[in-house]
């Protein structure tokens, strides 16, 4: 089955982290936290939920409110601006490397002390703010013209990311000197916890609070034609968080001074050395092509769903119900993935995810075209139930190949090496989706057709005859729906384009996973660690 579209973004971004939780010197518990790693660990709780924020609008809301205006190649295109996060590789060592111990300010004697995670996350995170204000103001204009403006939206949500993805530079850096040796295993949890919350307010709760057909229906005793929470209203409200919490920051959060630069010609020589060793770029190419089996599942199914008639009110409770499970999961499945087989639990969630793509199928396929027959309550939680399945596989994915990572990772150059490979590994879930999305609108052939009470009989058989149609627009946008509706028409969809895509990307993804990926991640899971260590091989060729 497919996931509800939540797109398991979330565990998208929170497996880039770097693994801080693999720490032998991490605490018992939460208790013996001194109080100032307590405060520590809440600081970083709040920076990555902020990150989160524009996660969660750009990988999961933005996708639903453009649909009710572009097309699925209109949504492929605006997932575009979902990549800097796939390649913020590139400029990671800048980040750690260039920043300022101060900053005066002009015409004044007042000298703000920043420092070296400082110096990157205040100006990131005040223009995220400043960004969200404007775009406030502008966002129902941009929306009501989002056919024509998607190339605008998408460049300012793919500017928001790479804010966003910079400030996740910072932060994960930062990680290391805010919190003692001893809670150094925590910091993955804040990541977790962080960016999890973020999301979670973003997607789920927004989409709540934007439905008038959930505020109605949970949260209102008298029903209104109004959302509690607009887009608008929410960016705003972001701004002013983001804002906030950076004056807060740079005012009344010290932060230990660091000389030592970090050589950006060495940081980007060591990738490369990484890169050279052979086992290394096959499991590389693993990471670009294993997620193309069930890319249409998590990138359409659950547009799918709600086109045809789940609520976005019941889509948001499916995601609510689901959540607490991904974290649980999560927990169970790091025991899992450890010793010589430490790839077989990826494999066998990856078996499942194929399996759940061509379910959903069936499930799309088990419901109406336009949408018009209510959602039983016995085919809802058929939905809920393979979302939480489907969830499952998804974080026996995400946990158990981070796991492998930091299995291999040299320890010399942990933080640039596990870097690298889960930016590759995010990167094979974003690449295909573009393509994915652009396929279900070219195989989807829809028209607008006459009223049915109309007889066109005469006229088609003659266009017939010339092999033209009558048709009156397309039908493929929410906005190609309510025109056809507003001049009295009826859309028939000749074929939906979800279904063939669907079926090519499983048909790749079992040849690929039979032939290549389990041939090769069972050689590469029985390498000894060692043998993926740069300083290792070099010694060996000399």
């Amino acid at each position: 089955m497919a996931e509800v579209q939540h797109d398991n973004s979330a565990e998208h971004v929170v497996s880039e982290k770097k693994d801080l939780s693999a720490s032998d010197d991490a605490p018992e518990s939460f208790g013996t936290m001194t109080k100032d790693d307590r405060r520590a660990f809440i600081l970083l709780v709040v920076l990555y939920a902020l990150q989160g924020i524009p996660v969660g609008l750009t990988f999961g809301t933005m996708p639903f409110l453009l649909k009710s205006h572009v097309g699925y190649g209109g949504l492929g295109f605006f997932m575009l601006s979902t990549y800097p996060y796939s390649i913020k590789l590139l400029w990671s060592p800048i980040v750690d490397s260039y920043f300022v111990s101060s900053w005066r300010i002009p015409c004044t004697k007042w000298e703000l002390y920043l420092g070296r995670r400082k110096s990157w996350i205040v100006p990131v995170q005040i223009i995220v703010g400043l960004t969200f204000i404007a775009l406030a103001k502008n966002i129902d204009a941009l929306m009501e013209r989002a056919e024509t403006l998607i190339s605008l939206i998408t460049c300012v949500f793919f500017v928001l990311i790479s804010l966003a993805a910079t400030q996740d530079i910072a932060v994960d850096g930062w990680a290391l000197t805010l919190l003692s040796k001893n809670s150094l295993g925590y910091a993955s949890t804040a990541q977790t916890i962080g960016v999890n919350l973020g999301y979670f307010m973003s997607f789920t709760v927004f989409l709540a609070l934007n439905s008038v057909e959930a505020c109605n229906k949970y949260l209102r005793w008298t029903p209104k034609n109004t959302p509690i929470l607009t887009l608008s209203g929410y960016l705003q409200m972001c701004g002013v968080a983001f804002i906030c919490v950076t004056l807060w920051l740079l005012f009344y959060q010290k932060e230990a001074k660091e000389s030592e630069r970090m050589e950006i010609r060495e940081a980007y020589s060591t990738i490369w050395q990484i890169c050279q060793l052979r086992h290394v770029q096959l499991f590389l190419i693993v990471h670009m092509i294993c997620k193309i089996g069930y890319q249409a599942n998590d990138a359409v199914t659950g547009l799918k769903l709600v086109e045809r008639g789940l609520g976005k009110e019941d889509l948001a409770f499916a995601v609510l119900v689901d959540f607490p499970f991904q974290l649980l999961f999560g927990y169970l499945t790091a025991t899992w993935s450890r010793g010589d087989k430490a790839l077989q639990p990826w494999m066998v969630a990856m078996v499942f995810k194929l399996l759940f793509a061509a379910m959903s199928m069936g499930v799309v396929a088990g419901m109406s075209a336009d949408g018009s027959e209510p959602i039983t309550t016995s085919y809802f939680l058929l939905i809920l139930f393979s979302t939480i399945l489907n969830s499952f596989a998804s974080t026996v994915q995400f946990v158990g190949i981070t796991a492998f990572h930091t299995q291999v990772a040299d320890p010399v150059m942990g933080g640039t090496y596990m870097t690298l490979l889960n930016t590759i590994s995010n990167l094979g879930g974003t690449w295909p989706r573009y393509f994915v999305l652009k396929m279900v609108d070219f195989f989807t052939v829809s028209m607008c057709r006459p009223p049915l009470d109309v007889d066109f009989n005469k006229i088609e058989k003659m266009l017939h005859m010339s092999n033209a149609s009558l048709s009156l627009g397309e039908c493929k946008s929410e906005a190609g729906l309510e025109h056809c509706s507003k001049i009295g028409g009826t859309c028939a969809t000749i074929r939906d384009g979800y279904f063939a895509t669907s079926t090519i990307c499983i048909a790749l993804g079992v040849v690929t996973f039979v032939f290549f990926i389990v041939p090769i991640c069972r050689r590469l899971q029985r390498i000894a660690p060692s043998e993926w260590h740069v300083v290792s091989h070099a010694q060996k060729k000399h």
